[in-house]
């Protein structure tokens, strides 16, 4: 707590509300009391200006371009580490040693088995399901199968849930993947590591021999590792906060994936493809839809180029545009909309239109690339998405739980309306049925006791 403060006067009174110090990054003003002693509360509409946790495991600077993962530069991260050692790193504080990266590594592949049961539930799905709601569910659906895992209190049992979901997510996410296509659900193979692993699962097709090509699975891997964490987002805040009920890790991810399922949120690069197959559609003229977009009267917007957070270069943007050059070199693709994705990509980077308004190429960009140029449809990039944001959520719910932060409930400014009662029920009677009324006062009694109940509650 820093000796700084902020000195409120209102209503003829003065407070003072102490400054939290951050180590880098911004401070935060603490209001803990600012509602007793005022009667006020802080009005915030998309928690722009908010601060709802401390937190030891990401931090980024807009202004800088700059993105951490437990103090380490996410440069370095992406260049010396796979994704297996960026889960630990986030779940764990700290990179693994020799003997703990082998320790986690055996874990996760020892628990990835899962069981037959959960094929009846994807089977119960249409091939149409939206595959982030099939991987919500399946995710939910989890703990029916781990009940050990959902009731956790000690650092240890946290550890274990967290282990458990890692290594079946990403069967689960395969497994989504091949309900779209109709094929038929593999299970693992322990030989591979965890991002070879899923590719095969994914990818392989009956009655064919695969082969892993280790560009595609670097470039898989580099994209996981970047969509690993990124601080306080919608879907990571929907993970604390319903885990701030003490609601189990599986059935918190699995809100945090229904968040992310959100086209504000996870669907930025499915627009990226969409938007370029609007412009191939309408003959590829790449320099007409630039100057659509520089047009302030018309209202389509280029997807994939700046970021709400970063006001510089998206840093992950940097990383990740030599992982999809190499991989569009190796495959050899022919494919017009990737042809008009890098003729954006030019034009962005010289044009000083974008370079004065910093409308840089950013990891939604590149990463729309990739899964097209691996034949992803576009409905599953947010589950892909998923499979790389777990351990962040794990992180991050892990750490709140580990904290002991209490149960999320913000508060509100209401601005209904007020008013008067003058005639409950028209009758003496509730008649549900010709054979069943309730008196007019049972069921008054009935209606004060449930309001009282969820008072109680804190509801």
């Amino acid at each position: 707590m820093s000796d700084n403060k902020v000195i409120l006067n209102y209503d003829g009174n003065s407070y003072e509300y102490p400054i939290v110090d951050s180590t880098i990054g911004d401070r935060g003003i603490d209001i803990s009391k600012l509602r007793d002693q005022t009667g006020l509360i802080t009005l915030d509409l998309g928690y722009k200006n908010t601060g709802a946790t401390l937190s030891e495991i990401t931090y980024l600077d807009g202004d800088q371009g700059e993105l951490f993962y437990r103090g380490y530069p996410i440069e370095q991260i992406a260049e010396k580490s796979n994704f297996t050692e960026v889960m630990y790193l986030l779940l764990h504080g700290e990179l693994p040693t020799k003997e703990q990266f082998e320790t986690f590594n055996g874990n996760i592949k020892k628990y990835n088995f899962v069981a037959e049961e959960m094929k009846k539930i994807i089977d119960a799905f249409p091939r149409s399901a939206h595959p982030m709601g099939v991987l919500s569910s399946l995710t939910s659906a989890l703990t029916a199968f781990n009940p050990k895992a959902v009731n956790v209190q000690s650092k240890e049992e946290m550890d274990l849930a967290a282990e458990l979901l890692i290594a079946k997510f990403a069967h689960l996410a395969a497994w989504t993947y091949r309900k779209t296509l109709g094929l038929p659900l593999n299970h693992g193979d322990n030989s591979l590591n965890y991002v070879e692993n899923f590719y095969k699962m994914a990818f392989r097709l009956p009655n064919e021999e695969f082969e892993i090509n280790p560009v595609v699975t670097a470039a898989l891997d580099k994209l996981l590792i970047l969509h690993a964490d990124h601080e306080q987002n919608c879907s990571t805040s929907t993970v604390r906060m319903v885990g701030s009920a003490h609601t189990g890790l599986f059935a918190s991810v699995s809100a945090g994936i229904s968040a992310l399922w959100g086209p504000l949120h996870g669907g930025a690069n499915q627009a990226v493809i969409e938007m370029l197959e609007l412009i191939e559609k309408d003959g590829g003229d790449v320099n007409k839809w630039v100057e659509k977009a520089k047009d302030k009267n018309d209202s389509f917007r280029l997807m994939g180029f700046g970021h709400r957070v970063y006001k510089n270069f998206d840093p992950r943007a940097k990383i990740i545009k030599k992982a999809a050059d190499d991989l569009l070199l190796a495959l050899g693709i022919e494919d017009k909309a990737l042809d008009i994705a890098m003729q954006l990509e030019k034009v962005a980077l010289e044009d000083e239109y974008f370079i004065e308004r910093k409308l840089y190429p950013n990891v939604d960009f590149y990463s729309g690339i990739i899964y097209r140029a691996l034949g992803i449809p576009t409905e599953m990039f947010t589950v892909m998405f998923a499979l790389g944001r777990l351990p962040g959520w794990i992180a991050q719910w892990k750490e709140m739980r580990l904290k002991g932060d209490p149960i999320g409930r913000p508060r509100q400014v209401y601005q209904g309306a007020q008013k008067e009662i003058t005639s409950i029920l028209p009758t003496d009677n509730i008649v549900f049925s010709d054979k069943f009324k309730i008196p007019k006062f049972f069921a008054l009694g009935f209606f004060v006791l449930y309001v009282k109940a969820f008072h109680c509650i804190g509801f």
